[in-house]
């Protein structure tokens, strides 16, 4: 595995984005184009393919988001800790969440000013993981 920086951060989940999100967006237009297409003796059936189709895809979405929100809660104590370690004081408030689970691919040495910084010039994730001088690699997030 190639050592983790910005530019390779991103996983991608072969199964689950380049698969199941594509099928169920077909299976989601299929069925919408089935039931626009129906006669009154097929509507009812057209009807609940069409529903389960959209059940799937909030399933779909649900199943996803669900443990990325634990993730991120875990992420945001973790971080808190680490920066309280590190200072002696817990993260600055202000920082949104984004912010927190970006400041995370920093060293120890970078979180305490890269923290500050990100606060007070209001950085989005996409610049704090720029200015990471020296990348503190995560496999464990999905």
């Amino acid at each position: 595995m190639a050592k983790q920086n910005y530019d390779n951060h991103a996983r991608i989940v072969t199964g689950f984005h380049r698969v199941a999100l594509p099928l169920n967006l077909l299976i989601l237009i299929g069925s919408v184009v089935n039931l626009f297409q129906s006669t009154l003796e097929n509507l009812y059936s057209a009807s609940l393919i069409c529903a389960i189709s959209v059940l799937l895809g909030l399933l779909g979405w649900y199943i996803r988001i669900f443990p990325l929100k634990a993730q991120d809660r875990a992420i945001r104590a973790e971080e808190n800790l680490r920066h309280f370690i590190l200072t002696g004081k817990p993260l600055p408030v202000g920082l949104r969440l984004s912010q927190i689970i970006a400041l995370r691919f920093a060293s120890d040495e970078e979180l305490p000013s890269l923290a500050e910084k990100a606060l007070q010039e209001k950085w989005g994730n996409k610049k704090i993981k720029q200015s990471i001088q020296q990348w503190r690699e995560d496999y464990d997030r999905v």
